[in-house]
């Protein structure tokens, strides 16, 4: 086997506490062909500082600093200074296994894939609530010793390893069209030559669902998908990212609606648009338990929906659940 060079695009934005970690887990890759792309989004903390560190420790590393404009952005002049054969994407608060890209190339290069993806492990920090945090501080100032609990790991999945055509892939997407398993970046590894023939980007248009966009676009381009058994990659949850503290009522559905014209134009161009509307309706009222204000959106949805000609049906008409995995 050839070693392809993989491009790992790191987004940095005020992540002082946990990019140390991040970055210390891509250089250790048993996949050494890497080229680790950090692009420093205005951060007003010490991260810059650290991943200057981390450049002069290794010469893979580029590094980038340019004024606030968001990840999608960001994530954009990432791509377009990548040479790797294969694109893979990594947030810079979580971390990998050290095998994850070896892994991920290895089945992409066996089987002449255009998408990898793979489980992940989900981890809540034990401390990660505020009520939590106050406790600990408090006990901490009188002097009590206590047992500090484990964070809360869980492994997510929803694809039987194998190889899988675009259309089949397709569909077991519409399986869980509100999963991060589907949705995000960071499970996936990517070919870059499709990134560029197709002049694909990361649209800012969408408030918390840019992966998710930029992964159905990517689907109509990608022939052959492959479904690897075993989790490395570690999304830590964040509290203070913009899904915990930017979402209300008005954001949830006008993104919902936003993002399903994404799908339907999708499902429409591959054939398969009226075979997955059922489904859809999953889509537009799933919500994690902890990603959406008291009272449910769901009618309002639908409602607007409806008035805006999107083709789905009544509430009333579907089966109502809500997912255990956080949404996209």
């Amino acid at each position: 086997m050839n070693n392809p060079l993989v491009s790992i695009i790191v987004p940095v934005y005020n992540v002082q506490n946990s990019v140390a970690r991040c970055l210390e887990s891509i250089c250790a890759q048993t996949w050494k062909d890497i080229e680790v792309i950090l692009v420093n989004d205005g951060s007003r903390d010490e991260s810059f500082s650290i991943c200057e560190q981390f450049r002069e420790k290794d010469p893979r590393i580029v590094l980038v600093d340019k004024s606030n404009s968001g990840v999608s952005e960001t994530r954009n002049c990432g791509m377009s200074l990548a040479r790797g054969k294969y694109v893979q994407f990594v947030d810079s608060d979580d971390y990998l296994d050290p095998d994850f890209t070896e892994r991920l190339v290895t089945a992409a290069e066996a089987n002449n894939a255009d998408l990898v993806i793979a489980p992940y492990w989900m981890v809540i920090p034990a401390n990660s609530s505020k009520a939590t945090q106050a406790l600990e501080n408090l006990q901490e100032n009188l002097g009590i010793d206590t047992e500090k609990k484990p964070d809360d790991i869980r492994e997510y999945g929803f694809l039987p390893e194998g190889i899988y055509d675009r259309d089949t892939f397709a569909l077991r997407l519409m399986e869980k069209p509100a999963s991060f398993f589907y949705s995000v970046l960071w499970n996936k590894l990517y070919r870059r030559d499709i990134l560029a023939d197709h002049h694909l980007q990361f649209t800012s248009e969408v408030r918390w669902a840019e992966d998710l966009v930029f992964n159905l676009e990517y689907i109509l381009y990608a022939n052959v998908f492959v479904s690897i058994s075993k989790a490395g990659y570690h999304y830590v949850q964040n509290p203070q990212s913009i899904c915990h503290t930017q979402i209300n009522l008005a954001s949830i559905v006008q993104n919902k609606l936003q993002v399903f014209r994404y799908y339907k134009e999708l499902y429409t161009k591959l054939g398969l648009y009226d075979q997955v509307q059922p489904q859809l309706y999953k889509f537009l009222t799933a919500f994690s338990e902890n990603a959406y204000p008291s009272g449910s959106p769901q009618k309002i949805i639908m409602d607007m929906a409806n008035h805006w000609g999107f083709g789905v049906l009544d509430a009333s008409d579907k089966e109502k659940k809500h997912k255990t995995e956080p949404d996209a």
